[in-house]
């Protein structure tokens, strides 16, 4: 006599947990991406964060995302995007590089040479 049943899992849909999204609406992203839905409904580089955001929020809580292969996609995506915010872009660095370096000024330095306490600590 078999213990388990085989192929009726009705009996387990009580088992998978359901998914809550719950939002802190005093968090600095959703403060963010508030103000930004509000100032321009359909920006695409916000609803792209929403979807990272609920895909993190996915990962986070032991679920599997949708499309794995694309949340790799979203993350470099939002990566570039604030890196280079912060780094600047690639024309910034050649104008850069075309600018007149600053060479610093030299200024002298005076040797002083050690000298031995006469008995002190």
């Amino acid at each position: 006599m078999k213990a388990q049943t085989v192929g009726d899992t009705s009996n387990l849909e009580f088992m998978r947990s359901r998914r809550v999204f719950e939002i802190n609406p005093e968090h600095p992203i959703i403060r963010t991406l508030t103000e930004a839905c509000r100032s321009t409904p359909d920006d695409e580089e916000a609803l792209r964060a929403i979807d990272l955001l609920y895909d993190a929020a996915l990962v986070s809580s032991g679920f599997t995302p949708e499309n794995p292969a694309q949340l790799g996609g979203k993350i470099y995506e939002m990566m570039n995007f604030a890196l280079a915010g912060k780094w600047g872009t690639v024309s910034e660095y050649q104008q850069q590089a075309n600018q007149k370096p600053h060479i610093p000024e030299t200024v002298e330095a005076e040797v002083v040479e050690p000298v031995e306490a006469g008995g002190q600590k």
